[in-house]
């Protein structure tokens, strides 16, 4: 069975360096991006099979692709993140897309990803 692999695209070097730890220490392959344009391309040469996006990036925002990402990799996992509490119908009601807001729990994190191991 292949690893989980893991893309985040966020600006924070902290937050990446510290959720990208976590996914490496419970079993997952992890690619991380600081910008938008650098993270989309990633997401085409990478194929990862979840996606941890941040908003606020320094060349876009990131939840704008939601809908598009989605329907270029459908199967792709689409969790959408941000540290202001943020409410947009466009993304709430799409499938596949869960918002997280920043901190993250590691405990609902791992939760997250037992449940996509299981399913796999």
């Amino acid at each position: 069975m292949s690893k989980v692999k893991v893309l985040i695209i966020d600006d924070e070097e902290d937050f990446c360096e510290n959720v990208g730890s976590f996914f490496k220490n419970i079993g997952l392959e992890v690619v991380t991006s600081g910008s938008l344009s650098d993270g989309l391309r990633l997401l085409h040469e990478e194929s990862p099979d979840v996606l941890f996006l941040d908003n606020n990036l320094p060349d876009g925002e990131g939840w704008q692709h939601a809908s598009y990402l989605l329907k270029k990799y459908p199967s792709l996992k689409i969790n959408l993140i941000s540290a202001y509490k943020e409410s947009s119908p466009e993304v709430e009601n799409l499938l596949n897309v869960k918002v997280w807001e920043k901190p993250l729990s590691l405990r609902k994190l791992a939760d997250f990803f037992n449940g996509i191991k299981s399913r796999a």
